[in-house]
């Protein structure tokens, strides 16, 4: 199966370098394989492998390379300087492609040394538009909101093996991941917080709660959500605001890239799943074009809240609502479109196939809706 970015990094390999960025075991080894197909002397090279270590450092690849592909190179000590020398001293007609773990990404924001000689895609899970293309929508949909849309428990759909991906998943994220970037001096702790976080999906998270709930300060916790964000274990929705500030400083809402982590009832399964589907569109948005996209929530101070927004350049172009089955519009999506009657309003439903216009509220069926969506 073709990833999703496979035409994009093709295209850009022509004109700069390109960094895949994403969760670990998303398939971006996989991605880096197939685009080598595309390729007369593609090289590929593991800095975790010994033997691609030693090549990599002395740089004894073959000359007549047309794709030279690095993975966890990020590694290796000053790996942006190297990575920039050999750019600017590679063959005209030779790409580079580099792949990593979160871990590159991190990484990546520090310093500028590489800066105006690469591409940055974010590689995200499976979603309804991806997953389409061997299965029907609605069927990609209730698998994904099972087994979340990593490939291997995605490919496998069976609960048992989901169950232990899940197991072996967490536990190297938090074994390898963490303990190599960080110093966490309460790794117990943020285990805890871990499977805390499981059951708090969609619910603006309270940093003051939690801390109490864990017996730490709410910086540390915001600390260890950080680690956990920045390592594509989960991500924060925060709600729209014209004013930055604002909203920074208001509660987020947090889910998982993996829908199939998820504790809860089918509403909040599809929730995250829908959040991970919207993420995914908006980040390929701004990968492969440039454009200013972000994703949000709307809710005002009396609570009334649509789940979701999807803004460019500070205005809301989307708001979105999701619904198992109730198929008549929300009070939030009601109350938010008579005041923003320029945006357009969706309220999407997983049981329902009726697609209907309720003054300007469409209401439809949220697979199909998903499938229509750019990645």
């Amino acid at each position: 199966m073709k990833r999703y970015l496979h035409e994009n990094i093709i295209k850009d390999l022509k004109k700069k370098m390109v960094m895949i960025t994403g969760p670990r075991q998303v398939g971006k080894t996989y991605l880096a394989m197939e685009i080598m197909k595309e390729f007369k002397i593609a090289e590929y090279m593991n800095y975790d492998n010994i033997k691609d270590k030693e090549k990599i450092e002395k740089q004894s690849w073959r000359t007549d390379a047309d794709l030279l592909v690095f993975d966890e190179i990020h590694k290796m000590k000053s790996w942006k300087n190297r990575i920039k020398g050999i750019y600017d001293t590679k063959h005209k007609d030779t790409a580079i492609l580099v792949t990593g773990s979160a871990r590159l990404d991190v990484f990546r924001q520090a310093g500028d040394s590489l800066a105006g000689r690469y591409f940055h895609y974010r590689l995200n899970p499976f979603s309804v538009k991806e997953a389409g293309a061997i299965m029907t929508p609605q069927k990609a949909l209730m698998l994904l909101n099972e087994t979340g849309g990593f490939p291997e428990p995605f490919i496998s759909g069976a609960a048992e093996e989901t169950a232990r991906w899940q197991k072996q998943y967490y536990t190297d994220v938090i074994r390898d991941e963490i303990s190599d970037l960080w110093t966490i001096h309460e790794m117990r702790a943020l285990k805890i917080l871990l499977e805390m976080l499981r059951e708090r999906v969609g619910s603006p998270l309270s940093f003051r709660s939690l801390a109490e709930d864990l017996q730490v300060s709410p910086n540390t916790v915001k600390k260890y959500i950080y680690i956990l964000e920045a390592l594509y274990v989960l991500f924060l929705v925060r709600p729209y605001s014209k004013n930055i500030v604002k909203s920074i400083s208001r509660e987020p809402k947090m889910y998982f890239y993996d829908s199939g982590y998820v504790k809860g009832d089918a509403g909040i399964k599809l929730e995250n799943t829908v959040a991970v589907s919207l993420l995914k569109h908006a980040q390929y948005l701004e990968d492969s074009s440039s454009k200013n996209i972000e994703l949000n929530y709307l809710k005002n101070r009396q609570g009334v809240e649509v789940d979701f927004a999807l803004s460019e350049n500070g205005e809301i172009k989307k708001m979105i609502e999701v619904k198992v089955s109730d198929d008549n519009p929300s009070k939030g999506i009601r109350y938010f479109h008579t005041r923003i009657p320029e945006c357009e309003a969706i309220q999407i439903v997983q049981n329902s196939a009726v697609k209907k216009d309720i003054g300007k509220i469409k209401v439809r069926p949220a697979a199909e809706w998903l499938s229509e969506l750019q990645a």
